[in-house]
């Protein structure tokens, strides 16, 4: 067990892990709309029955921060809601209320809030509404499937469609041949984290990432894609097992997705949101803001040659690769992977 994961491990046993905070409500938000056509087929066993998915899927995020407002949320906890426009065959127009309960609130009110938002819909924009509750948490987490009132002479009974993530077995969302399966499939194994050795962790997600490409049904954009959202949902720490995992999604595709991808698109993320803050700093003329800005691209740029030159080394002790090749994969020069051969032979 290398140093990081035994640290992890310990510290899950002793009480709760140190992980980073992660926007799990964004990285679920965005993976459903990008696979919201295989949601819709993970949760109808009817989908193409019933969906017009040429007609196409429209979401509608402003016309849902109206129903729920800012002054109606409870810190990130219903970011992951979403709000869409689908089309039946028979030509009907339906909106789809999907609400994702982020790793283990168990809300009392919950079927209430459920209710409230359908209705709020239903009477702003008089349009029929099928609601999808999704729950993320562990066993213990409770899921409603209903809101039901009753009054004296009066009762309401409003059912809506739910879904816990352990309601499969893993063995059958590996079956299941849908890329939705696999995403609830990474959010089982994310409750994991701390819990187990990283390992143990990079073992399911290079497992959940080999089902997916063996898969053949997807386009490289959507395979990546997944593979960052898997690399960054799934958190570990060990920056030796994340050059591992990239290593090994570069053999199971056989070369057509480069093993650097992951981080390259997380660069080019970090980079972009630091060069935002410094355009921001310039234009208000904050000159603490730019050397706050221009010093944590410093950093970055550092951070990323430091984990280049780690890539490069397991390369170099894990493969036969020659140096042109090594430079090929990591988007690097020769003469730095010479340099780090160098170090290598020093020591």
């Amino acid at each position: 067990m290398s140093k990081d994961s035994k640290q992890s491990a310990d510290r899950g046993s002793a009480g709760k892990p140190d992980i980073p905070h992660r926007k799990n409500d964004e990285l679920l938000k965005g993976i459903f709309k990008e696979n919201f056509p295989d949601f819709l087929r993970f949760m109808y066993a009817e989908a193409d029955q019933l969906f017009d998915f040429p007609k196409g899927i429209t979401f509608l995020d402003k016309e849902l921060l109206k129903i729920i407002p800012d002054r109606d949320r409870k810190s990130n906890t219903r970011i992951a809601d979403l709000l869409v426009k689908v089309y039946l065959l028979d030509g009907a127009e339906r909106w789809l209320l999907v609400h994702t309960e982020i790793e283990g609130g168990s809300d009392p009110n919950f079927s209430f809030r459920i209710f409230q938002y359908n209705y709020r819909i239903l009477d702003r924009y008089q349009v029929p509404v099928e609601t999808i509750a999704i729950f993320t948490g562990d066993d213990k987490q409770v899921r409603p499937g209903k809101y039901v009132y009753y009054g004296i002479k009066t009762s309401h009974h409003f059912n809506y469609l739910s879904y816990h993530i352990l309601d499969h077995e893993e063995g059958e969302l590996l079956a299941m041949d849908n890329i939705f399966a696999y995403i609830v499939l990474a959010c089982r194994k994310a409750l994991l984290e701390g819990k187990v050795p990283e390992e143990e962790l990079a073992a399911d997600r290079s497992t959940i990432a080999r089902t997916l490409i063996d898969t053949q049904k997807y386009d490289k954009d959507r395979i990546i894609s997944f593979l960052i959202f898997l690399k960054s949902f799934i958190f570990i720490r060990d920056n030796e097992i994340n050059s591992i995992f990239d290593t090994y999604i570069y053999e199971v595709t056989g070369g057509t997705i480069d093993m650097g991808v992951l981080e390259i698109v997380k660069k080019q993320e970090r980079e972009y949101g630091l060069a935002k803050g410094l355009e921001k700093g310039l234009e208000k003329g904050r000159i603490e803001e730019r050397a706050r800005a221009e010093q944590e691209l410093a950093r970055a740029e550092a951070e990323r040659i430091a984990k280049e030159r780690s890539f490069i080394r397991n390369m170099i002790s894990q493969t036969d690769f020659s140096d042109q090749q090594i430079a090929s994969i990591a988007e690097t020069t020769v003469a730095v992977v010479e340099g780090v051969r160098a170090e290598i032979a020093k020591k």
